[in-house]
């Protein structure tokens, strides 16, 4: 392509905006060029890439609206045609052929809904005309297309000249890469040693990208100026501005350009909003398989990172931010980084578990559980259905419960803190590193001055019905304006989260109405395992209505922050995460919390239970405690929406859809257009990017899942690895083959994100602590071992756990309806707590016991928590934020740019003197009847971009 072509604009007035719709030719109203050929003498044409017709203007974006339907084609060309003579002389003809006899009749209501429906698409119409002649006005060059292959759908193709993108870049103060390069070292020479020996031992783990340009080679950066055109490398033009920075351009146009000739300005998110554009969308780069694919960077990141054949290696995170901008680039640096960092916790998870399988057979409360000789007679674990069972019978779940509650789940949540703040801590110095190598350092992100469209039409409402306000005040939103939709908020807020608590109260019941069903079952399979049964599927029902609530939640969600109108799309977008972050936080972690720390303590004792809603017994722990049922509840929980909620819908949903439009067609029609479509074409069948958000949050709940209850369940981290081995390949290949191609936006750091990651890290220090004293044994066992055991053993501990009741003192009608069941009378059986037994003074009152394990409990809380708590804050202070090699570099830079501009202003001065010089030399003689012109002086300007102080220019 040849850089030095000029392409004029195309003017609006001098095109028919309206064309003839039943043309079934192909409309593209573009300035007719030759179309260029390649060296081979091949066409490269529109549907080798996103061109224009002429096969050499790049598409930069486009805008994408509905075509009115062919039958009101007659008004709409008379009513924007540019000769008064023809418009008259139509009015009158379809006046006269109207009044015909042979016309039929139309129903009035069809026909005013018609008038109405075309009065519409004329506004909407008009509106694209003016918007487009402005665009024109700013440069841009415009093509349409509304005879493509997808019927009623017309597209409007942007293009960027040169001048445009130099303008534009310079306003925007766009860092762009200079001619000076410079050497990038990290850290002293044996640092700098054993990084070339990681990445020469990790080299097949690195993408095959960016194989040309050394890894230690940086390009000195600049913000763009006309003026300093000489310092940046411009020897080709067309690669200067990649495809992201001139849709960021074109996209900045956009937004400033408004329609000023309506009663109210319109910009250009009013447009999308009121339906005159449907979609605005910048282009992909090209096709990735077939016949017309050609090498382009949606290919290579198809090849080297959406590819699940590719899942071992590290992502190409500077090709993704090339592609798709720094804030998708983030994302996937951060997800990559979060993976990575799951390693080392999967194996100390898998070593915790196996710990627990080695030491099992070990373990003496277990042991004597099993032990047939301890023939211990239990209380009924409900009224009257249950009857009265041995304690041997709860041998394998104790046995499981080992697998998680032993001493190793101590250390493993000490670990996991501070786990937590190393990932923290590796991530913010990732992320600073990430922002000098994309040239970040110097960004602030400042609050868009461009507003919502839903702002600007509550704005003019507001004005409308308000009185005149002075001059240079302008109208606003106060807080008063929102009150409704705050009170809105609030109310349903409250009532999510009140119907998240009742769906757990009702599982509640489901369980204890089960467990009593099972035991008066008179199948023996349905009596063989109830614990194991009531757990399970009271888990899945949990997970049922996670995952429907979920859905639930962020439809909600999205409806109260519209009712907000929040002023801007940060703004929008921090309310929405807030919102759905607490609805699905609550709705996630509901039952955990409720089996974590309430079940088991709203019990009371045989003889006088807790009862609810009527006759409905408070539930119970099993003897060997809540944690196993925590740690099932967990694993399904977790594994059910890594696997339903974020795989299964993100395949099976696309897939569906595709499947579905296969068969609306037939399969060779499908395939024959998808080879005719041009690229703007094919890119408008894919899906609409939908935004980071349901992303990050899914990664939040697991980071959640993964922290929080990890005392319970220290397999999480490995199902969280496996997920999201799973998870970046699965999103890599939506964002490059099903999506629409999202805007570039810039960013520095995740945001809002970070801060509830590092609450979730602060919060899960106080929650394992609570979970290893009060929902395992460790505690007791500790204060068993040695306070109360007689050899500083722990032989002994399940008698000392359970408390005597005489079943005399049950309640009338509460007892067993089978009390010999076990084959012999029973006179005193054995429950689960803390209590005098019946022969004492106090006869089931608490035990001296229990306020000791009590105290015990709440100082290992204040003890844990202070200590890691400690422990992360030294850590966070001991590694700095910056790495040492980057703050060297940044500075190296500084130093570099300075030289870099003394040297441009030495040789202006050098330039301005050899200038004079030769003025003097060559000076002509003056004669009397002339007098002596003045000699040139220096004149100084002020430049605020050179680091000296002023810069010489000469004038005559």
């Amino acid at each position: 392509m040849r850089r030095n072509d000029q392409y004029l604009p195309v003017p609006g007035e001098e095109k028919n905006q309206d064309a003839d719709f039943n043309n079934t030719t192909k409309s593209s109203e573009s300035i007719p060029m030759k179309p260029m050929y390649s060296g081979d003498g091949f066409s490269q044409g529109p549907q080798f890439g996103p061109y224009f017709t002429d096969g050499r203007r790049r598409v930069d974006y486009v805008l994408a609206y509905h075509i009115q339907k062919p039958g009101s084609i007659r008004r709409q060309s008379s009513r924007f045609s540019d000769n008064n003579f023809f418009r008259g002389l139509r009015r009158s003809m379809s006046m006269r052929s109207s009044r015909a006899p042979l016309q039929p009749k139309e129903d009035p209501e069809i026909a005013a809904q018609g008038q109405q429906t075309d009065h519409h698409e004329d506004d909407k119409r008009g509106r694209r005309k003016e918007f487009e002649e402005n665009l024109l006005e700013t440069g841009l060059e415009l093509e349409k297309d509304e005879g493509c292959n997808i019927p009623g759908v017309g597209f409007l193709k942007v293009h960027a000249p040169w001048n445009v993108l130099c303008r534009e870049a310079e306003f925007m103060k766009l860092k762009m890469p200079t001619k000076k390069v410079y050497d990038v070292k990290q850290g002293s020479n044996l640092v700098e040693k054993i990084r070339l020996f990681i990445h020469k031992v990790t080299a097949p783990l690195h993408p095959k990208v960016d194989a040309n340009r050394p890894q230690s080679v940086k390009s000195l950066s600049h913000p763009f100026s006309r003026e300093k055109q000489h310092l940046f490398d411009l020897s080709d033009r067309d690669k200067f501005f990649d495809s992201k920075t001139r849709s960021s351009i074109v996209y900045e146009v956009l937004k400033r350009t408004r329609c000023t000739k309506a009663k109210y300005p319109m910009g250009f998110t009013s447009l999308l909003a009121n339906g005159t554009y449907s979609s605005a969308d910048p282009l992909h780069d090209g096709d990735i398989e077939g016949v017309n694919a050609e090498s382009n960077d949606r290919k290579l990141l198809y090849e080297e990172w959406a590819s699940y054949s590719v899942f071992y290696k590290y992502q190409p995170i500077g090709l993704i931010r090339k592609y798709f901008g720094e804030k998708i680039g983030l994302y996937f640096a951060w997800l990559g980084v979060y993976t990575q960092m799951l390693i080392p916790a999967a194996i100390v998870g898998v070593i915790v578990f196996l710990y627990g399988c080695a030491t099992v057979d070990d373990n003496i409360p277990s042991m004597e559980i099993c032990d047939p000789r301890n023939n211990i007679t239990m209380c009924p674990l409900c009224d009257r259905a249950c009857s009265y069972w041995r304690l041997g019978t709860a041998c394998g779940t104790a046995r499981a419960s080992h697998l998680f509650d032993n001493p190793a789940t101590v250390f493993f949540s000490i670990f996991m803190a501070l786990w937590a703040v190393l990932f923290m801590e590796h991530w913010k110095r990732r992320q600073m590193r990430l922002n000098y190598i994309w040239d970040l350092t110097g960004f602030s992100e400042e609050e868009e001055d461009h507003n919502r469209a839903e702002y600007d039409t509550r704005v003019r409402q507001k004005t409308m019905k308000q009185e005149p306000t002075p001059k240079g005040e302008k109208v606003k939103l106060t807080c008063t304006d929102r009150l409704p939709a705050y009170l809105t908020m609030v109310v349903m807020m409250g009532l999510m989260i009140s119907v998240t608590f009742a769906i757990v109260f009702g599982v509640i019941l489901y369980r204890i109405s089960i467990k009593a069903a099972l035991h008066m079952s008179s199948y023996p399979a349905a009596r063989s395992n109830i614990r194991a049964t009531v757990k399970t599927t009271a888990a899945i029902i949990n997970l049922i209505v996670i995952i429907i609530l979920d859905e639930i939640y962020v439809k909600i969600a999205n409806w109260l922050t519209r009712l907000e109108v929040p002023k801007t799309e940060k703004s929008f977008e921090e309310r929405l995460i807030f919102k759905i972050f607490i609805l699905k936080f609550v709705n996630a972690f509901t039952p955990i919390v409720y089996l974590a720390f309430f079940r088991g303590r709203l019990v009371g004792r045989p003889g006088n239970y807790l009862y609810v809603v009527g006759s409905y017994r408070m539930e119970e722990c099993a003897h060997a405690g809540c944690l196993m049922e925590l740690c099932i509840q967990l694993c399904i929980t977790m594994l059910g929406k890594q696997l339903i909620q974020n795989n299964l819908f993100e395949i099976g949903i696309p897939k569906l859809k595709k499947l579905l439009r296969k068969r609306k067609s037939e399969k060779d029609q499908e395939e024959e257009r998808n080879n005719a479509m041009q690229r703007h074409e094919k890119d408008h069948m894919l899906g609409q990017f939908a935004g980071l958000t349901p992303e990050y949050m899914e990664m939040i709940i697991q980071f959640g899942m993964v922290t929080l209850f990890v005392a319970s369940f220290p397999l999480a981290p490995l199902f969280a690895l496996l997920n999201n081995i799973i998870e970046i390949r699965l999103d890599a290949k939506k964002f490059v083959m099903e999506l629409r191609r999202p805007i570039a936006a810039k960013a520095k750091d995740i945001g809002i994100w970070y801060n509830l990651l590092r609450g979730l890290s602060k919060v899960a220090v106080i929650v394992n602590a609570f979970v290893i004293s009060f929902t395992s044994d460790f505690i007791p066992r500790l204060v068993y071992q040695y306070m109360y055991s007689p050899d500083g053993s722990m032989h002994g501990f399940i008698d000392h756990t359970l408390s005597y009741f005489n079943v005399s003192d049950f309640q009338p009608g509460k007892a067993p309806l089978q009390p010999m069941h076990l084959g012999y009378k029973v006179d005193m059986c054995r429950y689960k707590d803390y209590r005098e037994p019946p022969w004492s003074n106090t006869p089931y009152e608490l035990s001296k016991e229990f306020w000791a394990i009590l105290a015990a409990r709440l100082a290992f809380v204040i003890v844990f928590q202070n200590v890691v708590m400690l422990m992360s804050d030294f850590v966070d202070w001991l590694i700095p934020d910056i790495p040492k090699d980057i703050s060297l570099q940044m500075h190296k830079e500084k130093i570099l740019m300075v030289e870099l501009f003394m040297k441009e202003e030495q040789g202006k001065r050098l330039a301005v003197r050899d200038n004079h010089n030769s003025d003097n030399c060559t000076a002509p003689s003056f004669t009397n009847h002339s007098p002596p012109q003045p000699r040139p002086r220096p004149v100084f300007h002020a430049n605020a971009n050179s680091p000296t102080r002023a810069a010489a220019a000469w004038k005559p």
